[in-house]
């Protein structure tokens, strides 16, 4: 199987997690062969050139799905708008960029690592996970772990994942500290706000947000997607 990784912190328990689940060298190997930030894996999902991989949200809906989601259940520190005169979106993000239309929050669109350290700096920004939960009272699911084929070994996957409590090694930590440019302390406290179960209520968000979307006319197709 050949796994697309995003190399954010929000899915460093994941990687914790599918470290010691692996059942080969040659499974881990190919999930860390395949990087990309999430435009790009979605990208490489649609073309098949990946066979898995954690897909955005708004790209993810006609895909094979398990359960398994990036999902915020009010802020998410990492998807943010910067105040500005003119609207910019994020070149790595798909959904995120979306969801500020949806919104209509204006400004900057900044994920990932580099919007954690916008965070932890305390300059202004809007928190779009906050936004939403405040609109609807419903979590938000920013990608969902999806899949062409090997469903059974994903299905599996999923299930042992959302089970299992993840502790990071301090080395771990550490080790993307250095990457990031934050602090142990401000990595352990992100994860507090990320969560990866998609139950019943992070399926209605999700399904929401995707309504929202396609009466704007905003939402497109694995199909449509260009590369």
């Amino acid at each position: 199987m050949i796994f697309g990784k995003i190399d954010f912190i929000n899915l460093l328990p994941f990687h914790v997690f599918i470290k010691r689940y692996a059942r080969t060298s040659r499974f881990h190997q190919s999930l860390l062969h395949h990087k990309g930030v999430p435009s790009s894996l979605n990208r490489e999902f649609a073309a098949r050139r990946i066979d898995a991989a954690f897909i955005s949200s708004i790209t993810a809906q006609s895909c094979l799905r398990f359960g398994v989601g990036i999902v915020a259940q009010r802020e998410v520190l990492s998807v943010i708008a910067l105040p500005c005169d003119e609207d910019k979106k994020d070149a790595d993000s798909a959904t995120s960029n979306l969801l500020a239309r949806v919104l209509e929050v204006h400004g900057e669109v900044l994920i990932g690592d580099k919007a954690l350290r916008h965070y932890y700096s305390g300059k202004e920004h809007i928190d779009l996970g906050r936004v939403w939960h405040e609109r609807t009272r419903l979590p938000f699911v920013f990608a969902h772990l999806c899949t062409h084929h090997h469903s059974e070994e994903l299905r599996r996957l999923s299930r042992a994942f959302v089970r299992t409590k993840i502790k990071i090694p301090y080395y771990i930590l550490m080790e993307n500290s250095r990457k990031s440019a934050m602090t142990p302390t401000q990595i352990t406290d992100y994860l507090r706000y990320i969560s990866y179960k998609v139950g019943i209520k992070e399926e209605k968000g999700f399904k929401k947000f995707a309504k929202e979307a396609r009466q704007r006319g905003l939402t497109p197709s694995l199909r449509e997607i260009r590369y």
